[in-house]
């Protein structure tokens, strides 16, 4: 990304009317451009001079290029590094190779760095799931235990991308994925039994929506789609996209839902033609939720849709997403039937919305 679209992707962050406002920066890894994430810091900064508006800044990197002069930078400004971390050395290395096969080693000691020099609350890591990580949940979850993280986010993988490009090798089924996932949260419950602090993100979203009356604002669930509304991507080549996942709906070819240039108003790009189309995208996939049993907590995903189908409006009932989601909240709602009164109380502090300050990087 050029300092001009630098800018211009600051000027229309500002023009938000949202009070609180999250930026965050994504690669490749950002770090190895870190003069214009102190261009866009700082540029935002000097707009919020007033302090009329709460900014919080996240990098997601591999934290392999953090250097002590980064984190004094990122520790003035209450910057926030999320990195990968896919489980114990073996798994992480073979999911996230690198020409020196150290990638474990580098994370970790860009971990050990920025816990160093900015408290341990502001680094988190994610983990992604493949085929090999369907093997090992019990050893997953111990490593974030053993690394000290208090949240792990069991996430599928998605159907984009470089992912999409690689389903044969490294995608598995969603009842892989169900497998994966139950054998992973009993290892979870377990260490929680034993005094040790560990949140699973995902039934965590899921327990919000159940057990509280305060929405934690998971974009994927919103309704309509929250994809474009509360979330826009800038991408380096200038283009904006309404999330993540759509972006990298490019890297297969498929730019259908670019929302405009960086350089237009962002009246513009929330008032553009793809914006509409996944507005009334979700609402048409939603045809078939009204006699769904969940349909205040969940909401058609057209993004998803695109990706799976080619088009945004695809009955919910045949995405996966919607079978994820099912199967999710129906997890959720057996655990609770069943739940003592310790797991009672774990699950509504899980459901309890995470504040600005509490929050570790991990959206």
């Amino acid at each position: 990304m050029t300092p001009a679209l630098i800018d211009a992707a600051c000027q229309r962050i500002w023009e938000s009317s949202s009070e609180t406002l999250t930026v965050e920066f994504q690669g490749g890894d950002p770090l190895l451009r870190f003069d214009l994430i102190v261009r866009a810091v700082e540029t935002l900064t000097r707009m919020n001079h007033a302090g009329q508006k709460r900014l919080r800044f996240v990098v997601a990197s591999t934290l392999h290029q953090l250097t002590k002069d980064m984190c004094e930078f990122f520790r003035a400004h209450e910057v926030y590094l999320s990195t990968s971390l896919d489980g114990p050395e073996h798994l992480h290395n073979r999911n996230r190779p690198v020409p020196g096969r150290d990638s474990y080693q580098r994370t970790l000691a860009g971990i050990a760095l920025a816990r160093e020099c900015l408290g341990d609350h502001a680094v988190s890591a994610l983990m992604t799931t493949t085929r090999v990580s369907l093997e090992f949940p019990e050893q997953i979850v111990d490593e974030y235990v053993r690394l000290g993280f208090n949240e792990i986010f069991l996430r599928p993988l998605s159907i984009y991308g470089f992912a999409k490009r690689n389903l044969a090798r490294i995608g598995y089924s969603q009842e892989e994925f169900q497998a994966f996932y139950e054998r992973a949260l009993k290892r979870i419950l377990w260490w929680n039994r034993q005094g040790v602090v560990l949140r699973e993100v995902y039934l965590s979203i899921i327990m919000n929506k159940i057990l509280s009356t305060f929405d934690a604002g998971y974009v994927d669930l919103q309704s309509p789609t929250g994809a474009g509304s509360s979330v826009l991507v800038y991408n380096y080549d200038g283009w904006v996209y309404p999330s993540d996942e759509a972006r990298m709906l490019t890297e297969t070819g498929d730019v259908s839902l670019r929302m405009g240039s960086v350089t237009d108003s962002l009246d513009e790009l929330l008032s553009s033609g793809v914006r509409r189309q996944l507005i009334d995208a979700g609402e048409a996939a939603a045809f078939d939720c009204q006699s769904c049993a969940y349909r205040h907590y969940c909401a058609p995903n057209p993004v998803d849709s695109q990706a799976q189908f080619g088009k945004p409006d695809v009955p919910a009932l045949q995405t996966e997403h919607c079978a994820r989601h099912q199967w999710l909240f129906d997890t959720a709602f057996s655990l609770l039937h069943d739940a003592d009164a310790h797991l009672e109380e774990l699950f509504h502090e899980w459901a309890r919305p995470v504040t600005t300050q509490e929050m570790s990087c991990d959206k």
